[in-house]
């Protein structure tokens, strides 16, 4: 198969703890992970098989479980073309 994007955002239900260091939990995830990817104010972007990358963010979700979250939940965007599709293809022009 192809390459594909996947971006996806955890939002964790935290009480009375940080949020932040939650998220980080999830993004090592993808930073450990080996593939290409690309971290935003609001979601992460990876690049790479679509299995592979949808077990990436059911990994980053348990991490903000193993972390302190009580709940978690996805937002996750998949673009993907027979031929392929690449992150650089989509942002070179602003870089």
């Amino acid at each position: 198969m192809a390459n594909i994007n996947v971006s996806f955002q955890v939002i964790p239900q935290v009480d009375g703890g940080d949020i932040y260091a939650v998220i980080d939990k999830a993004i090592e995830v993808v930073q450990n992970s080996g593939v290409k990817y690309e971290v935003g104010p609001m979601e992460t972007t990876m690049e790479g098989e679509l299995d592979h990358l949808l077990d990436i963010v059911k990994k980053a979700q348990q991490a903000c479980i193993d972390a302190g979250a009580s709940r978690v939940i996805s937002m996750v965007k998949i673009d993907y073309a027979p031929s392929g599709v690449t992150m650089e293809e989509k942002i070179s022009k602003y870089r």
